[in-house]
């Protein structure tokens, strides 16, 4: 007799290793695409054939090429290996980061950044996080990978101008490029090698079960969220770091002492709010408010540019919005994708935010260039509105959980009739049980799930 599944069980030592380790490779080269944000724009008026519009797409051009290849790239791990396109993925960061580094020409950075972006291993890193990961254990494993990109952003914010007074932006590229082969010998030493390798619903999408994701309303919503949410970033990031130096006149290698506080407390600020949306259930509420507070920083932004004090506080309401924007998008996209498409939806997803900052950082650049800086801020002010608009026609999200439960082998007959119990069990709000997956895939109210009677379902 099949033995119970234990829901609460706690993740097993390789599982915490192996989540972990593709956690921190996942970081490594995250840091490579962010690190150079807070400096590039600087740096960029010393390249030749410069413009503002060359210098935004050469902080976004990794987007467009993330978006193109990311989903391919998650896709061919399941023909010829997960370490294997992973390798060749941070070999091509890598490559990426090289060219960049030898550049002396806006183009070869652009070259460079579009090759980073080439090297596409983020839904690689899933997949394979959810191959040495049992199913019940999955959403603790990429809530591990999703930290770690937050704590990637912090620290890049507050490293790229250290580094780049230590080392030049040129210093930094050939550091991001030891990163990405440091991430290499993490995927080698640290990273267990699985069993078996699949392909897995809730991280890896479907190419054709698209048409379904995009019929809904709601998710488009959100895929147009995250999109405006990295356009507003990317674009804003074109600018600020010119207003900080030529405005404000504060040196470079200074502007670490702008992000670190305001940083660590618009960390602080959001987390009373994420609590509010949680536990209150006024998720939609919370969310509205705080596109709300990013329109409104970047409209001031736009006003008040020649103040350090009035910058540092719009940039602290700026990032108060944005760590929970970033935070709450993945978790809105979990609650309403169905419970067999999570990985299609997260893969929609994906590609939006990364089209998203090519977008930004091409129009900032653009603009900048033709209208000057007060224009960017004005641009992201206004994408922000429109986003809110979108988001006002939103359902509310519902407070569901995902949960997988590996059921082995099941006849077809025997799959509906699983799901036909499971969603008999209070607190089940869907259930859909697959016989060629063997897995059930279940959205859970965990205020009302009775975990006995699932237990009792799964024994049977």
């Amino acid at each position: 007799m099949k033995q119970p599944v234990e829901i609460d069980s706690p993740m097993s030592r390789a599982e915490i290793r192996a989540s972990l380790s593709l956690a921190g490779i996942y970081m490594l080269r995250m840091l490579g695409l962010f690190m150079i944000l807070p400096v590039f724009s600087i740096y960029a008026r010393t390249l030749e054939g410069s413009t503002p519009l060359l210098t935004g797409l050469a902080i976004s051009a990794y987007g467009l090429t993330q978006a193109i290849i990311g989903i391919p790239f998650g896709i061919w791990s399941d023909r010829y290996g997960r370490k294997k396109l992973i390798t060749i993925g941070l070999i091509i960061f890598a490559l990426g980061s090289v060219v960049a580094a030898l550049s002396e020409s806006i183009y070869g950075v652009i070259a460079g950044r579009a090759l980073q972006g080439s090297g596409a291993v983020a839904a690689v890193v899933m997949a394979l996080a959810a191959d040495l990961t049992r199913e019940e254990h999955r959403t603790k494993a990429m809530a591990l990978i999703g930290v770690s990109i937050g704590i990637s952003f912090a620290i890049s914010m507050v490293a790229g101008p250290v580094l780049d007074s230590l080392i030049g932006v040129p210093g930094m590229f050939w550091l991001i490029a030891l990163l990405a082969l440091a991430g290499i010998a993490v995927l080698y030493l640290l990273v267990p090698n699985p069993i078996v390798s699949r392909f897995h619903r809730d991280t890896q999408a479907q190419p054709a079960r698209f048409r379904s994701v995009l019929a809904n309303g709601d998710l488009l919503r959100l895929d147009f969220g995250i999109f405006a949410l990295h356009a507003i970033l990317t674009a804003t990031f074109v600018v600020i770091p010119l207003v900080l130096r030529d405005t404000l006149q504060l040196e470079t290698a200074k502007h670490w002492q702008i992000y670190l506080p305001v940083f660590v407390l618009s960390m602080f600020a959001m987390v009373p709010f994420v609590i509010i949306a949680e536990k209150n259930r006024k998720m939609k509420a919370v969310f509205i408010t705080f596109i709300g507070l990013v329109a409104i920083a970047d409209a001031g932004l736009m006003l008040s540019g020649d103040s350090l004090l009035t910058v540092a506080a719009l940039l602290f309401v700026f990032f108060t919005g944005f760590n929970l924007l970033e935070a709450t998008l993945p978790s809105m996209i979990s609650k309403t994708a169905p419970a067999d498409l999570k990985g299609t939806a997260m893969g929609i997803y994906s590609t939006s935010q990364f089209l998203g900052a090519f977008v930004g950082g091409i129009s900032g650049g653009f603009i900048q260039g033709e209208f000057g800086i007060p224009a960017v801020f004005l641009f992201c002010a206004l994408v922000a509105l429109l986003w809110l608009l979108v988001a006002l026609g939103m359902k509310p999200p519902r407070h569901l959980s995902s949960l997988l439960i590996n059921l082995g082998e099941l006849s077809t007959d025997q799959a509906h009739e699983f799901s036909r119990k499971l969603l008999l069990v209070p607190g089940v709000e869907e259930a859909v049980v697959l016989s060629e997956d063997g897995v059930a895939y279940l959205k859970t109210d965990k205020t009302l799930l009775d975990k006995e009677a699932l237990q009792r379902v799964l024994q049977s």
